[in-house]
């Protein structure tokens, strides 16, 4: 049976207010997927940033996968969020006003 992964953002929730909400994939590496399936994943200090019109997350901390012998991944790497283009241009075109900000706040499957 497939474990169920949601892990949130509880501090976004007292810090933000939420004007939207978008869902979006995210790309992992083996590695990644194996420890949020054993919820080592924290997104509280996660933020989102646009580089070179992507959508990326940067401060996602997910842990090492402790059987993954040599070949394990960097726990805070940079990761890029799978959106449609539409989606994309209508969240940067809001971010460019003052005081927005895209914070994650949940992680799930």
């Amino acid at each position: 049976m497939p474990s169920i992964i949601n892990i949130k953002n509880r501090k976004a929730g007292y810090e933000y207010q939420f004007l939207n909400n978008f869902t979006a994939g995210i790309s992992l590496t083996g590695t990644e997927i194996k420890s949020i399936r054993n919820n080592q994943a924290n997104i509280s200090d996660a933020y989102c940033i646009f580089i070179e019109n992507e959508l990326w997350v940067k401060n996602l901390h997910i842990n090492e996968y402790s059987n993954s012998g040599h070949k394990n991944h960097e726990p805070k790497r940079s990761r890029k969020l799978l959106l449609n283009r539409i989606e994309l241009n209508k969240i940067e075109s809001k971010v460019k006003e003052k005081g927005m900000s895209i914070v994650p706040i949940r992680l799930f499957t």
